[in-house]
């Protein structure tokens, strides 16, 4: 079937990423998949949670936010603070940023700081979770290099890559890199994290109605690969310029 906006099925959406948005963050980037774009921005704190004091955990922290501004989507999305409390869904995102970005550090050679990694979306058109993702790890380098020129750390405790991809199978065609109206059109919607070794580190797939099967999620999970490699690429890239 031809997709709305003329790509081929295993086409990721025009990517781009612009580094150092920031003045003030230790790290930031603005991502772009199409027409989603997601400010990531990391702020260095000297200090680490309570519990890893209390527990003696040597080393530092990591952790995610992620948040939707109001006019990112057609409709206004009221601020969580107005709410009162953190979206569901929102809360289960910056939980999968902090663990994909934890995944890529060895938190021993953080010595003591915790890195906040702030992921705020200017812009909706589906993948919003995986742009944050894939923006976050270029804001963590350039913070993770800003500690080592300051001498505030000793090593550089990035250790992986990591990026992510949306894949779906619309109308029985899997295809990459879902723009909203295909995201919400899909049979069966996965989000796939992976580093830069070819390993896993989140596989999160859903059908919408019924049921897929291994042949389908192993398609889907082949097409994500190619994505992703794409996009490591375009991570080194935006960091070596």
């Amino acid at each position: 079937m031809a997709r709305i906006d003329g790509r081929r099925n295993d086409q990721l959406r025009d990517c781009k990423i612009t580094t150092n948005f920031l003045h003030h963050a230790a790290g930031s980037a603005v991502i772009e998949h199409g027409k989603t774009r997601v400010l990531c921005a990391v702020s260095a704190v000297a200090g680490v949670p309570r519990w890893m004091k209390e527990q003696k955990v040597p080393g530092g922290w990591v952790t995610g936010e992620y948040q939707m501004l109001p006019a990112s989507t057609s409709g206004r999305t009221s601020r969580d603070i107005n709410r009162g409390r953190l979206n569901g869904r929102a809360q289960e995102i910056q939980r999968l940023i902090g663990r994909c970005m934890r995944a890529a550090v060895d938190l021993a050679k953080l010595d003591g700081y915790t890195l906040y990694i702030d992921c705020d979306v200017l812009d909706a058109d589906g993948g919003t979770r995986c742009a944050s993702i894939n923006g976050a790890w270029v804001a963590l380098n350039l913070a993770v290099n800003r500690l080592l020129a300051e001498r505030k750390i000793a090593k550089n405790p990035i250790c992986e890559s990591i990026a992510a991809i949306s894949v779906g199978i619309v109308d029985g065609t899997p295809m990459t890199d879902l723009c909203y109206h295909e995201d919400a059109a899909a049979d069966v919607d996965m989000n796939v994290v992976m580093t830069g070794g070819g390993e896993f580190i989140e596989l999160q797939g859903t059908a919408e109605s019924g049921s897929f099967s291994r042949k389908q999620m192993l398609d889907l999970t082949a097409l994500a690969e190619s994505g992703i490699t794409d996009i490591l690429a375009l991570q080194r890239d935006s960091l070596a310029g």
